[in-house]
């Protein structure tokens, strides 16, 4: 019992320093839309997806680099399933999401077309050094095109807060720069600390490692990504929010899968089968789904975002029960799943858009 109880206090440790980091890194991120006049959704898909994709990126590494490909790769699979169902469900229970038209014209094809790439890349049970540099150029382009393209981007997300305002004005850049790395610190050191205590408890609680990196750690990783978001949502800064996440999906598979299979050398990172058969389908079946939910009113609504969160806890429940005691039950989950909860929220889903559609003409 020490060790659970141990383990739990890391857990709320972490969270603690997650909404700490998430609140700074918010603050220096505001700030440094109203300094230099670039729109909050590019700073959103740049410095804070950057940021807040940090720990991702460390633990991926750090598994390449002793040897555990499994769980580098499911790190990054899991990271984005849980940025679309749960960031995004949870911020918009907070508080409906307003969609840029830019995420629906740009950003989100873009994260279904890497998706599609990458689970294309892994279809052969390895993604390459070569496979690494493509997706490490994609990142450097793409980046290159937000930063040009910055201030050309009008800024309709309203004014910052009156507070933000005057801390940038009295503070400047450097404020803002330290808020910006003094919040990836405390979110990085956070997040390795609720990684830590996550992973002793289900450890002690007998959870199969081959769940691990899906759930636990991919969702300890994400937690910046969670808490960020929801801080943003919590100060209406919806466009923030949403791009933080979009922008946190494409770093995952452009610098942290990409940087990986570089740091992998000439071997390169092995995938499961059961991740290309899968949970790659499932992170681009989720991608895909932002483009109906990000069409119907031009919003991510309370009712979408509950789906998501909904979906997200089907979709641990699918990867836990096989590996329990009650495995026996995981075809008839899968049955009902595709018989009945799927077409459920596609119902949903079209009917949302049908109604769109029908009052915008």
């Amino acid at each position: 019992m020490p060790e659970f109880l141990q383990a739990s206090i890391q857990v709320l440790l972490g969270i603690g320093l997650l909404f700490g980091g998430g609140e700074l890194f918010v603050q220096g991120a505001v700030a440094m839309a109203v300094i230099f006049g670039i729109p909050q959704l590019v700073i959103g898909l740049t410095v804070v997806s950057l940021g807040t994709s940090a720990p991702e990126l460390f633990v991926s590494l750090s598994s390449v680099l002793q040897g555990s490909d499994a769980l580098a790769v499911s790190n990054v699979v899991g990271s984005n399933i849980f940025n679309v169902m749960v960031v995004l469900g949870s911020s918009a229970l907070v508080l409906p999401l307003r969609v840029e038209s830019r995420l629906v014209r740009r950003d989100v094809p873009l994260m279904i077309a890497i998706s599609a790439a990458v689970w294309g890349m892994a279809s052969a049970g390895r993604v390459t050094w070569q496979a690494g540099l493509a997706l490490f150029l994609g990142l450097v382009i793409n980046t290159i095109w937000e930063i040009r393209t910055a201030r050309e981007q009008p800024d309709d997300s309203g004014s910052a807060e009156p507070d933000i305002e005057d801390n940038a004005a009295s503070g400047g850049w450097s404020l803002a720069t330290l808020r910006l790395i003094g919040g990836i610190g405390i979110l990085t050191i956070g997040s390795r600390v609720l990684v830590s205590g996550a992973t002793s408890a289900a450890t002690y609680l007998g959870v199969s490692e081959a769940v691990i990196g899906l759930t636990i750690v991919s969702a300890g990783t994400s937690m910046p990504e969670l808490i960020t978001s929801l801080v943003a949502a919590l100060r209406g800064r919806t466009d923030l929010a949403i791009g933080n996440v979009v922008g946190s999906c494409l770093l995952n598979l452009l610098l942290v899968l990409g940087g990986g299979a570089l740091a992998a050398a000439g071997r390169g990172l092995e995938v499961s089968p059961e991740l290309i058969r899968e949970d790659l389908p499932v992170m681009l079946l989720t991608s895909l789904a932002c483009l109906p939910i990000f069409w119907t009113r031009g919003q991510i609504s309370r009712l979408e975002g509950g789906l998501l969160l909904g979906l997200y806890i089907l979709y641990i429940v699918d990867n836990v029960l096989p590996r329990t005691s009650l495995a026996s039950w995981s075809d008839e989950f899968r049955l009902l799943m595709l018989c009945l909860v799927l077409p459920i929220v596609m119902i949903v889903i079209m009917t949302q858009a049908l109604v769109f559609w029908r009052t915008r003409s």
